[in-house]
Order: structure tokens, then C-alpha cells, then sequence
């Protein structure tokens, strides 16, 4: 294991790219607010996309943009003014699946790198020699692949490869769905997915029916998919609150240098792995990867999603007076509760509520309005964009 794997985060919006990047992503993934597969996010205007591309540059770190929706002829235009607005503010590279994309790209940009949407879902080596010949610098798999197939594609055409490791998996292949435009008028393949494989279809009375998958969590194959050449790893959630992918990418991120550094240890392992399933609302699989994805792999009948409350808050700054740490509040707590504060260095700190505060010192009982600005008794300052959650409810 010499070059170190990437571990790319999504980001709907800047905020959330400051997140993943200062959480220990390698680069981001985003959407402009034309040509994206995720419409009902935020999305960047071009003036946001160069910010954000400044900043993450500043940390060494990359930006790439995703230009790949099923193009009708009327997507056409405008295209190539906005990919020149978006080599101009400093992308590192497009996701694309369109053949003329990939060609404008090339021969216009060659300082930009083509990325191949897992849109176009390439699935065997022969193809992925095809896009080798035709410019392309990194093919993001199909999902359906298996560890053995993932293998041979790598070790064959030498390809940089990019996999899906964490998130929400489509229960059409790989990501092409006609079911949102037929049910609903909103084309999947151009933004506008309703996902309706999770609706809940009515059988009788009693049941209903659903085409739900669960989602993806590798956690326990990173190793494996460094091993056999894997050079980046992507977690799904352009659309993902900051503290799922502060948790998520964090995680993520010390299960890698813990790899790489050899200190990672089964009791270790069972911390991350608890850590990426509280934060989850979804039973999780690894799908394709060690077996063909079956009836265990899916939703049918009686599937819940809770809400997950173990986020508490987002540190926002320090009174240096009052020794207190300023937050916003996102759950309910009240004093003797057991949290962790942690930190985008990876630092967790382990804290029992004592006092809580408003934000002009007035002592509370509990914590009970979301997004009040509250302060927290601790003796040192804390980096921007730390967060706290529950642990264990006190007694």
C-alpha cells in the first residue's frame, strides 16, 4: 500500500463541503445548478463553485463537479460556455457520462481531468479500455460488481477506479431509474429522482410493499479494496445533514490511516462500526461486493426509518470570559447526559453535561429548543465546526 486511497465526500452545499474536507475527505463532489443529478439540493452557481474550489485548495484538496445527466437535445445549450465558467473557477475534474462531454472535455480542457459517472455503468474491463482510449482519467464502477470483478477490471487496464463505500444505494442499476418518471413526471436520469422506490405501495389492508434497498457500508472491506487497487472510495449524500457526514467521513477517515498506519484493532473496529450505525436511520449491507445482492439485501414489508437524535449540537465559538463553549442546539438534553465532543482533527472528547446555559447565562433545566444558541462549562476552546453527541442518557 504505497499511494494512499482517496476518500471522496458529496456536498450540496458550501457548508457541507467545509464539513467533509476539514472532516478528512480527500476531495468533494458537487452539483452546479445545470446539468446535475441532484436538482433538489442546494447546488453551486459558479461564483460558489470557484469559492469552493479556492478553499479546498488552500488544503491541498480537490473539487470535482458532476455533469452527468442523460442530455436531450435541449440540455445542449449553454453546455460548453458553462464548462468553460467551470474549468475558469478551478474544478478539478468533471464526473461525465455523455460521449460528446467526454470529448468537448478532452480536447478543450486537457488540464481537466474526466471522471466516468457510475451513470454509464461500466461493468467490464473491455469498456473500461474503451473510455481509457477515449480521454478517460478514472471510471467510477458500476455498483454491481463483485470483489473478484472489481479486481479484474483494475489489474487489466491499469485505470484509475473509483467504488461507492457508504450511503444509499438505487434499486435500479446503477443509479438509471425510469420508475420516478413514469409514476411521478420527474426524470430520475435528469435530477428530478421522486425516489419512488421508497414509497409504500398498498398490497392489502394490512401490507404494504416497498422496492427499497438498504444502504451500502464497506467498513469492514476498505482494506480489502485497497488491497486490489481501488484509488478512491465515495460515500453517497449530496443531500446529508453536516453531522451524518462529519460522522460518516470522519469515521471513514480513521479507518483509513488506521490501515495505512497499521493500528487498526478489532475493539477499534467495533467503536467505528457502532459509530456509522447510530448515525445511519437504515439497515445497512455491503451488497455486491461478497455476494450476489438477494432478499437480504432489500426492503420488502415493515421497513422503519427513525430519526436519529444523538446530534446534539454544533459548536460555533468560545466565551472566553464564562469559560463556555457556544453551540447551537439540534436535540434534546438535559444535565448528567454522557456526550462526546469531537473535532474535525478527530479528537473526541468524553463529557458529562453538567450546566446549561443560555446564550446571556441564564442556567436551564433542560435543552429543549432546537437551534437555541446554549453555552457549555469547558476549559478550552474548541476548532469551528466541532459537534457533540449523545452517548448515554443520564441516569
Amino acid at each position: 500500500m504505497d499511494k494512499r486511497v482517496e476518500l471522496l465526500a458529496p456536498a450540496g452545499d458550501i457548508e457541507r463541503l467545509k464539513i467533509n474536507l476539514l472532516y478528512g475527505a480527500d476531495a468533494v463532489y458537487i452539483g452546479g445548478q445545470q446539468y446535475s443529478l441532484r436538482a433538489n439540493a442546494t447546488n453551486f452557481s459558479i461564483e460558489q463553485i470557484k469559492e469552493s474550489c479556492d478553499f479546498a485548495h488552500k488544503l491541498n484538496k480537490k473539487v470535482y463537479l458532476t455533469l452527468n445527466i442523460v442530455f436531450h437535445n435541449e440540455d445542449m445549450d449553454g453546455v460548453e460556455e458553462y464548462i468553460k465558467d467551470v474549468v475558469d473557477a478551478g474544478i478539478d475534474a468533471f464526473i461525465v457520462s455523455d460521449p460528446f462531454i467526454i470529448s468537448h472535455i478532452k480536447e478543450n480542457y486537457p488540464q481537466v481531468e474526466a471522471h466516468l459517472s457510475t451513470q454509464n455503468g461500466a461493468c467490464n474491463y473491455k469498456s473500461v479500455e474503451y473510455f481509457k482510449k477515449e480521454g478517460i482519467n478514472r471510471v467510477v464502477l458500476a455498483r454491481e460488481l463483485n470483489k473478484e470483478q472489481i479486481k479484474e477490471v483494475v489489474d487489466k487496464t491499469g485505470v484509475d477506479i473509483e467504488v461507492f463505500i457508504h450511503g444509499a444505494m438505487c434499486t435500479c442499476f446503477s443509479g438509471r431509474c425510469a420508475l420516478s418518471n413514469y409514476v411521478t413526471n420527474r426524470d430520475a436520469n435528469r435530477g428530478g429522482c421522486a425516489q419512488v422506490c421508497r414509497f409504500a405501495f398498498g398490497i392489502d389492508e394490512e401490507k404494504d410493499f416497498t422496492l427499497a434497498t438498504k444502504d451500502l457500508n464497506m467498513a469492514r472491506h476498505i482494506k480489502d479494496l485497497i488491497d486490489i487497487g481501488v484509488r478512491s472510495l465515495k460515500v453517497e449524500g449530496r443531500m446529508r445533514s453536516i453531522y451524518y457526514l462529519a460522522t460518516v467521513i470522519g469515521t471513514y477517515r480513521e479507518i483509513i490511516d488506521r490501515l495505512y498506519d497499521n493500528t487498526l484493532t478489532e475493539e477499534r473496529m467495533e467503536v467505528l462500526e457502532d459509530r456509522l450505525s447510530r448515525v445511519a436511520n437504515r439497515e445497512v449491507s455491503t451488497h455486491y461486493f461478497t455476494h450476489e445482492a438477494d432478499f437480504s439485501d432489500q426492503y420488502y414489508t415493515g421497513r422503519q426509518e427513525l430519526s436519529n437524535q444523538d446530534y446534539l449540537g454544533l459548536i460555533t465559538g468560545y466565551d472566553k470570559e464564562n469559560k463556555c463553549l457556544i453551540m447551537v442546539e439540534r436535540n434534546y438534553f438535559e444535565p448528567k447526559d454522557e456526550v462526546e465532543i469531537f473535532t474535525p482533527d478527530n479528537e473526541v472528547i468524553n463529557y458529562t453535561i453538567d450546566e446549561i446555559f443560555d446564550e446571556n447565562m441564564n442556567k436551564l433545566d433542560v435543552a429543549r429548543h432546537p437551534e437555541q444558541v446554549l453555552k457549555l462549562k469547558i476549559d478550552r476552546e474548541l476548532p469551528e465546526y466541532s459537534m457533540i453527541r449523545l452517548i448515554k442518557k443520564g441516569e
